[in-house]
């Protein structure tokens, strides 16, 4: 019989989302029966581990790290490693050596389906996930085994604030207290300072932002214009670093108003929406308006700074991405697709082939069944009901991911083979 509890088992943690998430995970595969330790490479990693006593800090320069994870490896007799992200230098070469030692890699990262879920995979995720080599026939198939509905999202999780605050915590402990860490470098090009000054000053500026957003958003909902939406990304996020083929963002959006310019009907206009974490370190708003000038559209481009999206995508006629996973709301709503980098949701039957300038004079329909049918199979396989951040939202998703990664078979092959364990239904009020 395969083991599904803890026993015998060592799950060793790297580095994982702001906050205290890891830490409570951990706590709960020890209960399991499970030996669990944790790697922390600057003082942030250790300010939010909990016991103290099975922290392993890496003091060392990431050319040594190898070498190091493979002496934690052997001597910890580590079967597990749990990570968030697999892109980062450290992930990478750590996934690298794991897979050569038959070791089980857990990956967690934001939702597919975000803001109401958490992706959690074996192996990769994003453009090294398994969905990568998956089509909707072979989703089809599996899901015969399932005749659960889809479970619906509830009223709100409340993220996005307790995001913003614990990046700004984790960042001041890196600022202030790093002394024992002196070899440690960022896997984001600027330095820690700039980046806590960032988290802090976005925390400040959350309410004059937000009626900023609102005016400009009720400025598009009301001008009587048909539009396409560009959704932006983070350009030091791991899915446009490491799965696009932009270089910067400028790259991206010189692409799209070029395209906008060459290809839309003259009445049509463009809105970029930003990420709900834009933090200001790429000039986003002035880009956008001296390329929108350069091409003639000014009077036709606008901005929004961050927010919800589902206010815009009511009225959008099309959109446009990099691998945003965004766009699993625009499909959802049967909107036409444009992405150009690698997505998990890049499927034929709904993301657009056209050429850029084509699309936006008139984009194909996505096939809105094929979609339901993907996203059906991610909410049973990949997509565990919870969040990070907030303490609401680790509880939901402790209650579910703890069993599926003491599952001898990944989400997906749990499902294929009928081992997956039932889905709970999301409630739709707060707690």
């Amino acid at each position: 019989m395969e083991n599904t509890t803890g026993v015998d088992r060592t799950f060793l943690f790297l580095q994982g989302p702001h906050g205290p998430f890891f830490a409570a995970l951990g706590r709960m595969l020890c209960r399991s029966g499970a030996e669990v330790w944790r790697v922390g490479f600057n003082a942030g990693d250790h300010a939010f581990w909990r016991p103290r006593n099975r922290y392993i800090p890496f003091r060392d320069t990431l050319e040594n790290w190898p070498s190091k994870f493979e002496t934690i490896l052997t001597e910890k007799a580590v079967t597990d490693i749990v990570l968030y992200g697999d892109t980062r230098p450290i992930h990478a070469l750590a996934v690298k050596i794991a897979q050569s030692r038959g070791v089980n890699i857990h990956v967690f990262e934001e939702g597919y389906l975000r803001p109401y879920w958490v992706t959690y995979e074996r192996g990769g995720s994003n453009g090294n996930s398994r969905l990568m080599d998956m089509t909707i026939a072979e989703m089809e198939r599996a899901l015969e085994l399932s005749d659960m509905e889809a479970p619906l999202p509830p009223a709100h999780w409340g993220d996005t604030r307790h995001h913003v605050f614990y990046g700004a915590l984790y960042h001041w402990f890196v600022m202030f207290t790093n002394q024992a860490y002196r070899n440690f470098r960022p896997h984001r090009a600027l330095p820690v300072t700039r980046e806590f000054r960032l988290y802090l000053q976005r925390l400040l500026m959350m309410p004059a932002h937000a009626l900023e957003r609102r005016l400009a958003t009720l400025r598009i909902r009301y001008g009587g214009f048909p539009y396409h939406l560009a959704l932006l990304q983070l350009e030091h996020d791991s899915s446009f670093q490491a799965h696009s083929p932009f270089d910067s963002m400028t790259d991206f959006l010189t692409l799209v108003i070029e395209n906008f310019a060459a290809g839309a009907p003259q009445h049509h206009h463009l809105v970029f929406k930003a990420h709900p974490l834009e933090d200001g370190r790429v000039p986003l708003r002035r880009e956008i308006r001296r390329l929108a000038r350069l091409h003639k559209v000014a009077d036709r481009v606008h901005y929004v700074r961050g927010g919800k999206l589902a206010q815009l995508l009511n009225d959008a006629r099309s959109a446009v991405t990099v691998n945003s996973t965004a766009a699993q709301q625009v499909l959802w709503r049967g909107i036409p697709l444009k992405a150009f980098g690698s997505a998990v949701y890049d499927q034929p039957e709904f993301v657009s082939k056209q050429p850029l300038a084509d699309f936006f004079a008139g984009a194909s329909r996505p096939d809105n069944r094929a979609y339901k049918t993907y996203r059906r199979y991610l909410l049973e396989t990949s997509q565990v009901p919870g969040g990070f951040y907030s303490a609401r939202a680790r509880r939901q998703l402790l209650r579910q991911v703890v069993d599926m990664m003491l599952s001898p078979d990944d989400p997906y092959k749990a499902l294929a083979s009928g081992t997956a364990a039932p889905r709970q239904q999301l409630r739709l009020v707060s707690d």
